[in-house]
């Protein structure tokens, strides 16, 4: 059993993959945070002929999750781009449903919050 998939969103590990995990200290509020990268993995999802695309470069995103042990959780993620082979100017990039829509949560996060009245996004 990997205890990951316990702890961050539901299919997160599908498509990422898990390239550091640090636990640091914010100095001037005194707090103990978690902070895990992770990487996109290099595959095109839905109805794309991956032959014609090339990845070119990352884009990043920092969410906040639940917290684990009463510290706050972030999220770093690097997210890849594609680019057509025949047109440069046409990117693509995965849709992911973990992400809140207008918020820096994890949509279990936010759809948490808002059932407990503290999120209104």
């Amino acid at each position: 059993m990997d205890i990951s998939n316990n702890f961050l969103p539901a299919g997160l590990l599908a498509h990422f993959t898990i390239t550091t995990f640090l636990e640091l200290g914010d100095v001037k509020d005194k707090t103990i945070f978690f902070e895990i990268h992770l990487e996109e993995n290099n595959e095109i999802l839905g109805n794309y002929n991956s032959a014609l695309y090339e990845s070119k470069g990352f884009t990043e995103v920092t969410l906040q999750d639940f917290p684990i042990r009463g510290k706050a959780v972030y999220l770093k993620f690097k997210r890849r781009r594609w680019r057509l082979k025949t047109d440069p100017t046409k990117i693509i990039r995965n849709d992911f449903h973990f992400v809140a829509e207008g918020a820096g949560f994890t949509q279990e996060l936010s759809d948490f919050l808002k059932d407990s009245g503290r999120y209104k996004g």
